[in-house]
């Protein structure tokens, strides 16, 4: 009975996010002059389709009934390609991929796991990523890249307890 109350709680039309996503990627390619090639923006749909993050092998058995082309390499190239350009997010601890909820945007990767639903929020704080350069730099170690994975149980979770 947890469970149904869990999916309830998190119950929302994705298709908004979907479109905004989609939106989002197309002006992005069109002001970069990328193609946003049709497995591309499939795989981008697929990501977004939950707010939890989904993996490479899950993705080729989405794609397995479409003529978008359903080899490992391909997919892992359309993933390549969305995560280079902002539109999608890696995570690693869980081998997935979720929506970025800022594409085009420069900013680092900080990530809210819920341990129960399982979906991921993206978490903009620029105190934090500040924060680890200064202690970083304290040390004489040069931040390049940052991805910060949190899990715990986020707020619907909490409520539905």
């Amino acid at each position: 009975m947890k469970k149904s109350t869990k999916a309830a709680v998190h119950s929302h039309d994705h298709q908004h996010c979907v479109e905004d996503a989609l939106a989002a990627a197309e002006k992005l390619c069109a002001a970069k002059d990328l193609r946003f090639t049709p497995l591309r923006r499939r795989v981008l749909e697929f990501v977004w389709s939950s707010h939890k993050p989904v993996g490479a092998y899950a993705l080729l058995d989405k794609l397995r009934n479409e003529d978008l082309g359903s080899a490992p390499p391909t997919v892992y190239r359309a993933l390549d390609f969305l995560i280079e350009n902002g539109l999608i997010h890696r995570i690693e601890r869980m081998n997935a991929f979720v929506g970025c909820s800022h594409p085009g945007e420069a900013h680092r990767g900080f990530f809210l796991i819920c341990a129960d639903c399982g979906n991921a929020e993206e978490l903009q704080s620029a105190d934090l990523g500040e924060a680890i350069t200064a202690g970083a730099a304290r040390r004489g170690f040069t931040a390049r890249d940052m991805t910060l994975e949190v899990t715990g149980v986020c707020g619907d979770c909490r409520r539905a307890a």
